[in-house]
């Protein structure tokens, strides 16, 4: 394997549903922190295992991780000379992420960030955010995620730049109260053959497994009783333009649902 510029994740999720009565819902990951111009090649037998193409994420499938992000920034006046993407890889032909993250630099200072949101629907939704100095923004809602949470309110968003250490939180803000809260949290080694197996042996198969927790957390809330929220017609669209600088995450995957 070429050397590989980036991070590889032992992470934690977390969501914290707050209604009649505070329901936490926890399980394991790894995300990878790459350079979207330097993403890493896997030696032959282990590429199948983690691949970052194009086509997952915002823009175009068939250009580049730096060309489509790029474009995306450029047409709302933003310029970076270096972007990191924090997400899952597509792993033995599947791919689901509830959310990407990108982080945008100019001259060594986060400029922006980008986050790309999939729910469970085939949908796809992307917001420019503007954080302060300590990596939060306010966004408000307005994609469809989870079934059962309604339209509407506001998030408050932290995503600082990772380092050694990953801090992603979300937290819902409707009608005066916070129904939900979500956490990303892990240590990180750099992208090495070690740490690569040590993340296909610790969490194999991370995206299918992904999808089958939320279908499992799903179908627990529903038979609690929990109400499906009315799904409109735009959650299966693919939202390549972005109506301002908010989100959600998926069904129930990482943080935000």
């Amino acid at each position: 394997m070429r050397r590989a510029l980036g991070t590889i994740y032992s992470a934690e999720v977390m969501h914290r549903r707050n209604s009649l009565r505070t329901r936490t819902f926890r399980y394991r990951t790894c995300y990878w922190l790459i350079d979207v111009d330097e993403p890493p090649q896997l030696p032959g037998m282990l590429r199948p295992f983690a691949q970052f193409l194009a086509g997952d994420h915002l823009g175009d499938p068939a250009g580049t991780l730096g060309a489509n992000i790029r474009s995306y920034l450029a047409e709302r006046g933003v310029s970076a000379d270096r972007i990191e993407l924090l997400t899952c890889p597509r792993t033995l032909g599947h791919v689901f992420n509830p959310l990407s993250v990108w982080y945008c630099f100019r001259g060594g200072e986060l400029v922006t960030v980008v986050a790309e949101v999939h729910n469970t629907y085939r949908g796809r939704h992307a917001y420019l955010l503007r954080p302060d100095e300590s990596g939060r923004a306010t966004v408000d809602k307005d994609f469809y995620v989870s079934p059962f949470l309604p339209m509407g309110g506001h998030y408050l968003m932290r995503t600082p730049p990772p380092g050694a250490g990953l801090s992603v939180s979300i937290a819902l803000r409707q009608d005066g109260g916070t129904p939900f809260v979500a956490t990303l949290n892990g240590t990180g080694r750099p992208i090495a053959p070690g740490s690569v197996l040590a993340a296909l042996f610790r969490v194999p198969f991370v995206t299918l497994r992904t999808v089958a927790l939320i279908r499992w957390q799903g179908i627990r809330l529903w038979l609690r009783g929990v109400p499906v929220q009315e799904r409109p017609a735009d959650a299966t669209g693919d939202e390549r333009t972005s109506r301002g600088d908010g989100d959600e995450r998926a069904a129930q995957g990482c943080p935000a649902a």
